[in-house]
């Protein structure tokens, strides 16, 4: 694939990634309607899993820059994570931060397994 038409590729794909990222993150979020920021979370675990896939199917080259860099990248978001768990600490709301990092990451790790089993059967 041609050089430009790949970087006019990472544009367009990084561009959708956010875009599902607000729809997701509203949608989630709405429907929680929780002072848990269950939005983000549904974000960043779901693109941990297909982050996990796209490693399962040995994905590489520009599909891997387009798929894993440019969409999921864009997807999931580390800067919101902890920026709402830092507002949960200052709110002094340690259970919610707590909840946040511990369960963010666990779910997390567990997401990217179970997409490299996932992955794997292909």
């Amino acid at each position: 694939m041609s050089g430009v038409l790949v970087w006019i590729g990472v544009g367009v794909l990084g561009g959708t990634g956010a875009l599902l990222r607000f729809l997701l993150d509203g949608t989630v979020s709405r429907a929680t309607a929780a002072r848990f920021p269950s939005g983000t979370l549904a974000v960043n675990v779901s693109g941990a899993l297909v982050l996990g896939v796209l490693s399962g199917i040995d994905l590489d080259g520009d599909a891997l820059l387009l798929a894993g860099t440019a969409l999921v990248g864009a997807y999931t978001t580390f800067s919101t994570w902890m920026l709402e768990s830092h507002r949960a600490a200052e709110e002094g709301r340690f259970g919610v931060l707590a909840a946040n990092v511990a369960g963010s990451l666990a779910l997390g790790l567990l997401a990217v397994l179970a997409g490299r089993a996932i992955g794997g059967l292909w």
